[in-house]
């Protein structure tokens, strides 16, 4: 199983990956893949969430996105500001246009139902589609999907097969564990970039890949430019102010004065993570990377490199791909949802994604930019998922600003020594799984346990 850069870093809104668009997604795909004879014969839909979605899907936006794909829309390309009047017209006129042509009766209250008991057995974040006739007594069509963490869609099926497109790809160099990448590149002499840009290359070529990578960053830096300039209060009924357009401003203000503190950098990583998460707490367009949760620390980080390191176009590219491998092998080899692992899957992840980056940015060694990412990982383990309200808020903006700092920090360490070192990236992303497979069902995004029980004195 091979995640390229593409299926990582997707282009949607907030406020979540596994909740906004994944639901959205998975929505629409259920339909577009009706046969088209059943398709004309629907006349209502309902769907019914179970584990994570049903406990947090009201403050993450489930149903809203729900809405959004079946009226045929889609994260990287909705307009995000005509999303409240959409939905608000849907509400009104208790019905939608079914993939953006004809209308169905659609009852937003009654057709998105929340199961708090059960559980599905594959994941926790699970969706369970029906199509109706003109009766509602039997479906024409059912069928369930997963969201199972950073925008990713599977059936019963996929699952099974452990790929998010229920098939293999092939690329020049292949590879399930870091272990076996820090090999290649030995017996290849050559580095950890070359040969992720290789894989790539060969996914879609040159031209293509480059154009991602530019369309990425580029809607990185604007979220971060959107978020630094936005004031005003958070949606979701916690009443929480935007903070990034202050600190900025100060930042701004203080700029060149004497007597300024060398770590008034980290200062400005902050609050590059903060503007991305309160944009995606608002639902604007955001980057998962590999979540929408934690999508905050790798731009963050990205743009600390280019901002106080000097590290350029090419440069920003590199660290694209190696963060992208560093994530893909947290999903493969633990999990990068929140729902399942807990935090140490979102920011966790994000954190050993940026790290390694910023070293292979800034021209660490292979075994260096592996030993960057661990160090990072290391020290998110055992972090719960516990969001106030069932919102992507508090602690999660924070927790973004706190873990690009630390992949900073692990970052130098790692470029301090030669590489060597006891414990591995793939003993780090198995402890991540296996501390999350440990780890009580209240701690994993449904805001039933830890700082979640902290809203009443909110």
């Amino acid at each position: 199983m091979y995640i390229s850069l593409t299926d990582l870093f997707k282009i949607g809104i907030g406020p979540s990956s596994s909740h906004t668009v994944g639901p959205m997604r998975a929505a629409r795909r259920f339909l577009v893949e009706l046969p088209a004879a059943t398709l004309e014969k629907v006349k209502r839909l309902r769907v019914e969430l179970f584990g994570s979605l049903a406990h947090t899907g009201r403050g993450h936006g489930t149903d809203v996105a729900l809405q959004l794909g079946f009226s045929g829309e889609l994260p990287d390309i909705v307009d995000t500001a005509a999303i409240p009047q959409m939905i608000a017209a849907i509400a009104n006129n208790q019905s939608l246009a079914l993939l953006g042509t004809r209308n169905i009766r659609f009852q937003p209250m009654l057709d998105i139902r929340y199961n708090l008991k059960d559980v599905l057995p594959l994941h926790s974040n699970a969706m369970t589609f029906r199509a109706f006739a003109d009766d509602m007594k039997a479906p024409i069509a059912e069928r369930t999907l997963y969201s199972i963490g950073g925008g990713f869609i599977v059936d019963e099926d996929e699952a099974f097969v452990g790929s998010p497109r229920g098939a293999e790809i092939s690329v020049p160099h292949p590879f399930a564990h870091m272990v076996e990448l820090l090999q290649r590149t030995v017996a290849q002499n050559a580095s950890m970039v070359e040969l992720l840009r290789a894989n790539e290359y060969s996914l879609r070529g040159e031209a293509e890949t480059r154009q991602f990578l530019d369309r990425v960053i580029e809607t990185f830096f604007t979220c971060i430019d959107r978020g630094i300039a936005t004031r005003g209060q958070l949606p979701g009924g916690l009443n929480v102010k935007r903070r990034a357009p202050d600190i900025h401003h100060q930042l701004i203000v203080e700029r060149g004065q004497r007597g300024t503190a060398p770590h008034k950098v980290l200062d400005w990583v902050s609050v590059y993570a903060i503007a991305v998460n309160e944009e995606n707490a608002a639902g604007g367009r955001v980057v998962t990377a590999p979540t929408n949760g934690a999508a905050g620390v790798v731009p963050a980080v990205l743009r600390y490199a280019r901002d106080f390191c000097g590290v350029g176009h090419e440069g920003m590219h590199d660290f694209l791909y190696v963060a992208a491998a560093v994530g893909a092998l947290c999903k493969m080899n633990a999990s990068i949802s929140g729902a399942e692992v807990g935090c140490q899957g979102e920011v966790g992840s994000a954190a050993a994604m940026a790290a390694a980056g910023l070293a292979a940015a800034l021209g660490a060694s292979n075994e260096q930019i592996e030993n960057a990412a661990e160090i990072a990982l290391e020290h998110h383990l055992g972090m719960t998922c516990d969001p106030i309200g069932g919102l992507v808020q508090i602690p999660c903006i924070e927790r973004n600003a706190m873990g690009a700092v630390k992949a900073i920090s692990a970052t130098s360490l790692a470029m301090r020594g030669d590489g060597t070192h006891r414990v591995s990236l793939d003993q780090a992303i198995d402890t991540m799984r296996r501390t999350g497979a440990d780890m009580q069902s209240k701690y994993k995004e449904t805001s039933q346990g830890g700082l979640a029980l902290a809203q009443v004195e909110c």
